[in-house]
């Protein structure tokens, strides 16, 4: 039985991360939510854990070409939805395992930006409908990314190299799971929902008109259970715990390439 979905009333955090396994997974997914916390005041960061080069079958393709054109193509994204602070952890393409690396990696991420919300794909979607199945990277970096926030990010005795970088536990208070089958909670985005698809346009390399068009019908569907011309859903999962009072938009500073 599908959940009853319910508009999202929380109050938006200080600070957020996203965690994706493949550039543009975050403009598919979450790009109108970010752009709606941005301008609410949210400071948001993206960490994408893949380095982009399974993303083309032509032959001739040069994948050290594509591996950077798609990082460039993924900062121009984040950009347009204001949002400066993008880590790429590089790993391969395709094949991706959500090994303990990974996870502390991950960790190491959560502990660095103290992040009040994590935002993932949920590990346990695998088929959708009678069209999709859900990539595997997906399912690797939505598990890892978990595990990292539970109970990685918060318990001092695992990965105790993290505490020689003087990197110290941290509690995430909510994570938000994308391109999941059990819905709970609808962000409306009608107000950013053009800035999501010029977001994803940035992805030239990946998609086109009939991907956009796709998308906003998606999300238009997305809302009508609610009465959103657009919205996008999330499976939510609140922890408890004190929150850091909600920042005035402001310079984030350079992209990162960790």
């Amino acid at each position: 039985m599908e959940n009853q979905k319910q508009l999202d009333q929380t109050p938006v955090p200080a600070k957020i991360l996203v965690i994706a396994a493949h550039h543009d997974d975050i403009e598919f997914g979450v790009a109108g939510s970010v752009a709606l916390w941005v301008d609410n005041g949210a400071r948001v960061s993206y960490c994408i854990v893949t380095d982009g080069s399974a993303g083309s079958n032509d032959p001739d393709t040069n994948l050290e070409e594509l591996v950077t054109r798609r990082k460039e193509e993924q900062l121009a994204a984040a950009r347009v939805v204001g949002v400066e602070d993008v880590h790429f952890l590089g790993y391969r393409d395709g094949t991706l395992q959500p090994t303990l690396e990974l996870r502390r990696d991950l960790t190491r991420i959560i502990r660095e930006l103290r992040p009040d919300r994590v935002v993932c794909q949920d590990p346990t979607t695998m088929l959708v409908g009678d069209r999709y199945i859900n990539h595997p990277d997906h399912r690797a970096a939505a598990e890892a990314a978990v595990y990292a926030v539970f109970p990685s990010a918060e318990t001092r005795p695992i990965f105790p190299e993290l505490l020689d970088e003087g990197l110290e536990p941290h509690h995430v208070n909510e994570v938000y799971l994308m391109l999941t089958l059990q819905a709970d909670t609808v962000v409306d985005i009608t107000s950013t929902i053009d800035r999501k698809l010029e977001a994803l346009a940035c992805h030239a390399s990946q998609v086109g008109q009939e991907s956009l068009d796709r998308i906003r019908e998606w999300n238009a569907d997305n809302g009508k259970e609610l009465g959103c011309d657009y919205a996008e859903v999330y499976r939510v999962m609140r922890f408890g715990g004190a929150t850091s009072e909600p920042v005035e938009n402001e310079g984030q500073g350079e992209a990162s390439l960790s």
